[in-house]
């Protein structure tokens, strides 16, 4: 069986957020980068389902730019068998994303493919969905739990209303939740063992998928800063300074 697992490079999710000065989007130049979180509960189910004899092969591709190859290697140090960087240094929607995927999976044949539920960076949601309907898949999203037993998968995912179990055939696709598993750290040794694996990058053009963007983004902003809060003396004051508020925004 085989595992084909997307993941993304984002700005690593410990560094505050800029946005450009000119408003076209997040300040991205001298930032640190990393996986997106949500990747990474991918990789690891991809890696525990190999360590139980359930998956041959894990394969883990990544669309981006050159500097993307760091996502790829944390992945291999991971447990990943091999990489494939699929290199642009365009700024792709995520259908164009979908799209390249699904080239991918027509070339690879998985038997299942795992992705983050979102990336961090601009929490779209729309790539599992997208993929899935591009290679008329069955899919889980938002998964917590999966199961493993032949070619039949059965996934606990996270809803509105709590969780619900999901029988589904293979090939099929599903989107990771945070609460899946918990990433490992890859030791020193497996860091240096990931750079002997093979890695494989292939331009974005060779895989013929038009990757003109279809959105226009008018301008990028920072949240308002929130306002500092004020300390009371007493419950009467503060009852008085709710009773207030209510007024004014009856009054309204």
């Amino acid at each position: 069986m085989k595992i084909l697992v997307a993941v993304k490079r984002v700005v690593d999710h410990n560094v505050r957020i800029r946005v450009r000065p000119d408003g076209s989007g997040v300040e991205t130049n001298g930032v640190r980068m990393s996986m997106n979180p949500f990747c990474k509960h991918a990789v690891e189910a991809a890696v525990q389902l190999a360590e139980a004899g359930k998956a041959e092969e894990v394969v883990v591709v990544s669309i981006g730019p050159k500097a993307a190859n760091d996502v790829i290697l944390t992945a291999l140090a991971m447990g990943a068998h091999r990489g494939i960087l699929i290199e642009t240094d365009a700024a792709l929607e995520t259908l164009a994303i979908a799209k390249l995927l699904a080239r991918v999976v027509e070339e690879e044949k998985p038997d299942l493919i795992l992705l983050g539920k979102q990336a961090v960076d601009d929490d779209s949601n729309h790539v599992g969905q997208m993929l899935a309907a591009l290679t008329e898949l069955p899919q889980a999203t938002f998964a917590s739990e999966i199961t493993l037993d032949g070619t039949s998968l059965e996934v606990t995912r996270e809803v509105d209303s709590g969780r619900e179990t999901i029988a589904m055939s293979l090939p099929a696709i599903v989107t990771a939740d945070l609460r899946l598993n918990t990433p490992r750290n890859a030791a020193l040794p497996m860091v240096m063992k990931a750079r002997s694996k093979p890695l494989a990058v292939h331009p974005a053009s060779d895989f013929d998928v038009n990757l003109a963007p279809r959105l226009t983004i008018e301008k990028v902003s920072a949240p308002p800063e929130r306002v500092a809060g004020t300390t009371v003396g007493s419950v009467t004051e503060l009852a008085g300074i709710i009773a207030a508020d209510i007024n004014e925004l009856e009054a309204i």
